[in-house]
C-alpha cells in the first residue's frame, strides 16, 4: 500500500518557486491538450461516422477512445494534480504514438508539437505535481 501511495500521490518536495512552476506547467499544458481532447470527445460521441487514424491497428473507434482518455481525461487529472505521474505516463504514450508512429514518415515540423508535449509530460512524470495539487493533499493526509 505504501508503494502504491508513493507512486500515485507523491507530489515531490520542492521549494515554493518550483511548486509554482509545476502548477503553471500542469495548468497550461493540461488546458492546451484539453482543447484537443474536447474535439475528440465530441467526435467520439457525435452522430457522424468516426474518421480517425488507426496507428496501432486496433480500429478507429478504439484509437479515438484511447486518444480521448489521454487528451481529455488525463489532461483534467493533470490540471487538478490527481494521480499526476500515471496521467503523465498515459500522455507520454499518447504523444509517443503521435510523434513516432502516426507521423513517422512526416517532416519534423509535422511532429514538432507532439514532441514538445512529450517533453513536458516527461518533466511532469519525473517531477510530480508539486505542493499545489490534490496529490500533495492526499499524500499529506495519508501519512
Amino acid at each position: 500500500m505504501k508503494f502504491i501511495r508513493k507512486v500515485l500521490f507523491t507530489a515531490g518536495n520542492y521549494p515554493k518557486n518550483i511548486d509554482f512552476a509545476l502548477l503553471f506547467l500542469r495548468l497550461t499544458i493540461g488546458i492546451f491538450m484539453l482543447t484537443h481532447g474536447v474535439g475528440k470527445l465530441q467526435k467520439l460521441f457525435g452522430d457522424e461516422p468516426v474518421q480517425f487514424a488507426d496507428p496501432l491497428g486496433i480500429g478507429v473507434n478504439a484509437s479515438l477512445a484511447l486518444a480521448v482518455l489521454a487528451e481529455f481525461f488525463c489532461s483534467l487529472l493533470l490540471i487538478f494534480g490527481i494521480i499526476t505521474r500515471p496521467a503523465a505516463l498515459v500522455l507520454i504514450i499518447n504523444m509517443s504514438v503521435a510523434a513516432f508512429i502516426a507521423h513517422a514518415g512526416a517532416a519534423f515540423k509535422n511532429r514538432e508539437m507532439a514532441l514538445l508535449y512529450l517533453a513536458v509530460y516527461i518533466v511532469i512524470a519525473i517531477a510530480g505535481a508539486g505542493k499545489f495539487s490534490i496529490d500533495h493533499w492526499i499524500d499529506k493526509i495519508s501519512k
